[in-house]
């Protein structure tokens, strides 16, 4: 973090995924505690994902340093490429039980979150996932009453519920209680989700909460989640969607972060296979642009249980009579019911991709 990259600092070379030095010894460099989460979601690769403030920049899943040499790393998630941020001022840096946390001031984003080396959310573009990924679902079932939050620490997701005048009861299930904390100190305007009366936090594992939650119990479920690698891998495999089907009421929805069309197609055809079969009612998948994310695109799988239909593609309870109707402090800066219905639009490559796998 202290070192630079122009003083005395041995060369550093990328050869198939490993640090190579110009002896053409490999690099005897610890690796970091988030790094090996994704040598073990693809321990072939040798990969290695951690990122840290070098000369100023941030670089999300590029670059690493061990106190004395800058060194390239790859990312089994986003091999070959890296996404840099200048730093202002390095505000939160410590581990927690489960992941590293970094906040830190851009000159171009605002404050920054990060969670062992990816980037979760920007002061300037966080609005765009936070609305979509709770609007999308909770505006196409009419008056949603219980709803879960899977993840979400951060508390961007309570606050665009906190919208819904008929919402009765938030649960949300977070494993890292340093998440929440660090967010109530730097991020208020996400955090204060939490000051909803309806929230009841659970801080633990979800999968487990899951397995224990009342068959029927949410009108929807919203899964705000890491990346699936190493141990997040399980959120992206059929037992943990099973779970959440169980979990909802029939024709209950779930909203799930489902990666960027441009980097992941085998992951997204996975996930709809799972889920088609899973859930037994509509399965969808949409996305939208949040300038921070790798390749500028996330994207959001979209399930229905078998039960009464739900047409996502046409909000049955539009965003624009509940801004009328609910008094809230902030005003919606992305979602609207055309947003909404664009978001299920895909470009031509991913309908030939994934259309066997989703309703038309």
């Amino acid at each position: 973090m202290e070192g630079d990259a122009g003083k005395g600092l041995e060369c550093q070379k990328i050869m198939d995924g490993k640090v190579i030095s110009d002896n053409n010894k490999a690099g005897d460099i610890a690796i970091p505690s988030c790094c090996l989460k994704a040598r073990a979601s693809a321990p072939e690769l040798d990969s290695k994902c951690h990122s840290t403030v070098v000369s100023g920049w941030f670089s999300e899943h590029g670059s690493c340093s061990d106190g004395a040499r800058n060194v390239y790393y790859n990312n089994p998630m986003w091999p070959g490429e890296a996404h840099s941020m200048k730093v202002e001022n390095i505000l939160y840096k410590e581990k927690s039980e489960y992941q590293e946390i970094l906040v830190f001031e851009s000159s171009a984003y605002g404050k920054v979150l990060v969670l062992d080396g990816i980037v979760q959310l920007t002061d300037k573009d966080e609005f765009v996932y936070q609305e979509m990924i709770v609007h999308l679902p909770l505006c196409s079932i009419p008056s949603p009453k219980n709803v879960l939050v899977v993840g979400g620490g951060d508390g961007g997701v309570l606050r665009e519920i906190s919208r819904h005048k008929s919402v009765e009861l938030i649960d949300i299930c977070e494993i890292d209680k340093m998440v929440i904390d660090v967010s109530k100190k730097f991020f208020p305007d996400l955090s204060i989700g939490f000051e909803d009366p309806r929230v009841r936090l659970h801080v633990g594992d979800a999968t487990e909460f899951l397995r224990n939650a009342p068959e029927g119990m949410y009108d929807a479920i919203i899964v705000d989640s890491s990346d699936p690698v190493g141990p997040a891998q399980e959120l992206v495999e059929r037992p943990f969607f099973e779970t959440i089907a169980r979990a909802l009421r029939p024709g209950g929805v779930l909203c799930n972060m489902a990666e960027s069309m441009w980097l992941h197609t085998h992951l997204i055809q996975d996930m709809l296979s799972i889920c088609r079969e899973t859930f037994k009612g509509s399965v969808h998948y949409a996305w939208t642009n949040v300038p921070t994310y790798p390749s500028g695109v996330i994207g959001f799988l979209i399930c229905s249980t078998d039960g009464p239909p739900v047409d996502f593609l046409n909000p049955v309870n539009p965003i624009e009579k509940l801004e009328g109707a609910v008094e809230f402090r902030r005003e919606l800066r992305f979602y609207n019911s055309e947003m909404h219905s664009a978001a299920f639009a895909l470009p031509s490559f991913l309908k030939r991709e994934v259309s066997a796998l989703q309703e038309s």
